[in-house]
């Protein structure tokens, strides 16, 4: 029993004979909302509703000559970049703080909730000591104070969603096992094969059923991004040769409002997996844009697969047409953990043509003794488009010195055709290096300090502070 009910208990039990503590007796009722709900936490209620409470506090600073960048891998979906001494230095620091409020009473369909989060990302960056305008668009993240989520609900097994919230598609499953990833996993956000990140019409202000119809099967169904007001992910033109110029002016385009969002996914005995369709643009009548988005995990003692694929045509309304997968095993024995990937995508209709990229990579970790591991890694790149390629190898140690404090070095190089044809490199090979300290004492609190450096004489330096409570 919770030490808040056998303390209410005995005030409830000691004042029924008075009427002076029919208050606290209906402060007894009113905590009890939450407990009957099922809810934890920090919590507010009264006779009918709980209120749960949570938040967050986030701060980096960043120091040093790195903001001009090189790529060492030119993907369909981005760049893998190295930066590079500029003479001048630059700096960054971002505070990102979050407030979230839900709201939950009992219904004859379910639980019914409202939940209000407000978010607020402060950030200065300046290039080479000079100034800079204030920033609203961090690179696809909105800067300044704004609602993050303002959504109801209602339902049990099935749950009727309706408000500004994220998205219900499923797109994990996708991410390589090796400890160095993949080149072209990297330059999509969220990593893995597509559509995460890539693409801001996703969530927003929707209109969304999840139903669990047992058995680990999940399925469900959105209107999404109904108003079209987030930023909108640029397009490289330099990889797709969109000669229209950058897609992502962050403004409303009423041909991309509106994305139905599909999605079918299962849980359970050792093995994960979903299916999620989209459709871009419908509100206009037209469905401009559509993908698939696929991908499986099993489990199986020791070892694990993962399978993933997606499917874009008019890759972000650039009239490309993208297929990309993924592939990635690792087996655990005793102290060694072996793990191998491989990924490929194939452009299509593109303004510079038809190609392919693809690559692989692997790595090994040993756990030398308790608290101390190392991860030895290599990963190939081959960019079809420019017939380039690119090798990275690495060595990687994790060492806990005491239960509160974690250290991670890492050295390692980038080599191939890619950088030696790259005028930008005074090198033709790039060797870099890093190390951590993270700090992690307890109570939500994590804070960690890191440095890097490189042979194209570009370093930095970056603080990390976090606490959420909830």
């Amino acid at each position: 029993m919770k030490l808040k009910s056998l303390i209410l208990g005995s005030v409830a039990a000691a004042g029924l004979s008075t009427a002076g503590f029919a208050a606290d007796l209906g402060v007894l009722t009113s905590l009890d909302v939450c407990d009957a709900l099922g809810l934890s936490g920090l919590t507010i209620s009264s006779e009918t509703n709980c209120l749960q409470l949570s938040g967050g506090v986030s701060y980096e600073f960043n120091w040093g000559d790195y903001r001009t960048e090189v790529p060492v891998a030119r993907t369909f979906d981005g760049n893998r970049n190295i930066s590079v001494d500029d003479g001048d230095a630059d700096w960054a620091t971002k505070v990102e703080a979050w407030l979230k409020a839900v709201g939950t009473a009992d219904s004859d369909f379910g639980p019914a909730k409202a939940v209000i989060k407000i978010k607020e990302v402060d950030l200065t960056r300046v290039r080479n000591n000079a100034g800079a305008a204030p920033i609203v668009d961090n690179d696809g993240e909105r800067v300044g104070l704004y609602i993050d989520e303002a959504y109801v609900s209602v339902g049990d097994t099935t749950v009727l969603m309706a408000g500004k919230k994220s998205s219900i598609a499923e797109l994990g499953d996708d991410a390589p096992f090796n400890f160095l990833g993949l080149f072209n996993s990297d330059a999509i956000d969220g990593k893995g094969v597509g559509v995460d990140g890539d693409y801001t019409g996703l969530g927003g202000h929707s209109i969304q059923v999840v139903s669990d119809l047992g058995n680990g099967v999940r399925v469900g169904a959105g209107l999404e991004n109904l108003n079209d007001d987030t930023p909108h992910t640029a397009v490289d033109t330099s990889v797709l040769g969109n000669v229209a110029g950058l897609v992502g002016t962050g403004a409303v385009n009423p041909a991309r409002a509106g994305t139905l969002v599909g999605v079918l996914s299962y849980a359970g005995e050792g093995i994960t997996a979903h299916v999620t369709g989209l459709g871009f643009g419908f509100l206009d009548g037209n469905i401009e844009s559509w993908a698939i988005h696929a991908g499986a995990t099993g489990t199986f003692d020791a070892f694990k697969v993962r399978g993933a694929v997606s499917y874009w045509d008019n890759f972000k309304f650039t009239t490309a047409d993208v297929l990309n997968a993924l592939v990635s095993v690792e087996g655990t024995f005793d102290l060694f953990k072996i793990a191998a990937s491989g990924e490929v995508a194939n452009v299509t209709n593109s303004a510079v043509g038809d190609y392919t990229d693809y690559g692989f990579g692997g790595s090994i970790g040993v756990n030398v003794t308790e608290g101390v591991d190392i991860n030895l890694g290599a990963r190939y790149f081959r960019d079809g488009l420019n017939s380039l390629d690119t090798y990275q190898v690495a060595a990687q140690i994790v060492a806990a010195v005491t239960e509160t404090i974690k250290v991670t070095g890492e050295v390692g190089g980038y080599f191939g055709n890619s950088i030696a044809d790259n005028a930008a490199f005074a090198n033709d090979n790039v060797f870099y290096g890093s190390a951590e300290l993270a700090w992690a004492p307890g109570g939500g609190f994590t804070s960690s300090v890191k440095g890097e450096v490189n042979s194209e004489s570009a370093y930095k330096v970056t603080f990390k502070a976090a606490k959420s409570f909830e």
